[in-house]
């Protein structure tokens, strides 16, 4: 787009959007002083301070040069100008504003990363009161934690809760899940690399590692990380920098490392599949969360969490669970944990008609819940009642108090059931 008139700079901003501007610097007869190209420099520059703008004038000097990229402009062109190097400038012009561009799709990818709205730990058996407490002792510290449990009992949600409570809350919380990425993109993803690194790198792109710089990196998976990997990642952790792919010269990197794993990472040290080194970096504090199963009333309390908010979601009125339906959770052992019990329930309040839901409202429930990881197929509440209270004394070592807790009934109604077997 072309203009003789700079009055309508404003309009040409609003409607093109144009990557880079050429600005004379002087529009009225016999005025060579550069004045109407600054006043509009500062205008355009008030407007969009990322604009790109290339001052040009056929009265040059280094003074005005000087003055106009002080004043903001990206570069300056004496006319009349050779035409390799005006295209070589707006080359250079259109390179600077992709990379702006760059900054600040990161800029807002972070800010929705460390802004992202995450639910609230919901519990308050024994095992999670431990947690509570452990999580407010290390987030204000700078030590690394490995956070160690079953798929779907909420390793990310912890890792986040400490990253919010930590002096690094106002900075990235970066997240990378390692298990899903191939072991040809790892180097890549957690550390970067050059232009040209590799055929497909057409332009350079920073790790996760470089992005988490003053805030905290999430790993997820790491046992899932390969020796060589593993080595890397040692290496920035221990030196605080990092090698991005193609690249020779370090870069600086503050990072706090939040780490888990579903995998008994000590047997893989053991193995040799996991360096020793490298796990004494990683868990100067270890969390271990407890499964589902082992947390009693939780069950209930996460229920009615998931209730509320799949009502507001697909606007429901389910207002809760019959008491067979509430037993039956209870039996249930919850092989994919908080994950799970969110994913039925949101299934169930979609599909439901009622204002209460019931055991047919739960597929897994109908098909009885997993002993040992079979199902079976009874059906008798009795009997169900039964196996529940058995397997609760199980996994509590016969402890009557801890069984009834698992069971969200009191130690003397325990009692009694026992005494009517």
């Amino acid at each position: 787009m072309v203009s003789t008139t700079p009055e309508s700079i404003p309009r040409f901003l609003t409607e093109f959007a144009p990557d880079i501007i050429l600005l004379d610097m002087n529009f009225s007869k016999n005025i060579s002083s550069g004045k109407e190209g600054f006043f509009w420099l500062n205008a355009l520059l008030k407007r969009d301070p990322d604009a790109i703008v290339i001052m040009m004038t056929a009265y040059a000097d280094t003074a005005k040069a000087v003055q106009a990229i002080k004043a903001g402009a990206t570069d300056f062109i004496p006319k009349p100008w050779e035409n390799d190097k005006l295209l070589a400038t707006i080359h250079a012009a259109l390179q600077l504003k992709n990379s702006r561009r760059e900054i600040h799709t990161l800029k807002n990818q972070i800010s929705a990363l460390t802004q992202e709205p995450f639910a609230p730990i919901i519990g308050e058996s024994k095992e999670i009161q431990k947690i509570y407490r452990l999580v407010e002792k290390i987030s204000d510290t700078k030590t690394n934690i490995l956070i160690l449990g079953e798929n779907g009992t909420g390793k990310d949600l912890i890792a986040r809760t400490i990253h919010n409570h930590s002096p690094r809350r106002n900075n990235p919380f970066v997240t990378i899940d390692l298990g899903s990425i191939s072991e040809t993109l790892f180097e890549s993803e957690l550390f970067g690399h050059e232009k040209g690194a590799f055929t497909d790198a057409k332009k350079e792109k920073q790790g996760r590692i470089e992005v988490a710089s003053g805030g905290t990196l999430f790993l997820d998976e790491i046992g899932n990380l390969s020796l060589p990997m593993q080595a890397k990642l040692l290496t920035a952790i221990e030196k605080k920098n990092i090698t991005r792919l193609g690249a020779v010269k370090n870069r600086s990197v503050d990072v706090r490392f939040i780490t888990a794993t579903n995998t008994d990472i000590h047997k893989a040290v053991e193995n040799g599949s996991f360096r020793q080194d490298l796990l004494y970096r990683i868990n100067t504090i270890e969390i271990h969360l407890p499964a589902l199963r082992q947390r009693g009333n939780d069950i209930l309390l996460l229920t009615h969490y998931f209730l509320e908010k799949f009502n507001r979601k697909y606007g429901k009125n389910v207002t809760g669970l019959t008491n067979e339906t509430q037993q039956l959770l209870m039996a249930y052992s919850w092989p994919g944990n908080v994950r799970e019990l969110q994913n039925v329930l949101e299934r169930a309040v979609i599909l439901s008609s009622d204002t209460f839901l019931h055991a047919d409202d739960f597929t897994i429930l109908t098909m009885h819940p997993k002993n040992n990881g079979r199902l079976t197929d009874i059906l008798n509440l009795e009997k169900l009642e039964e196996q529940a209270i058995e397997k609760a004394l199980a996994l509590c070592g016969g402890n009557l108090n801890k069984a009834a807790s698992l069971l969200g009934i009191s130690r003397f109604a325990l009692y009694r059931k026992l005494n009517k077997k």
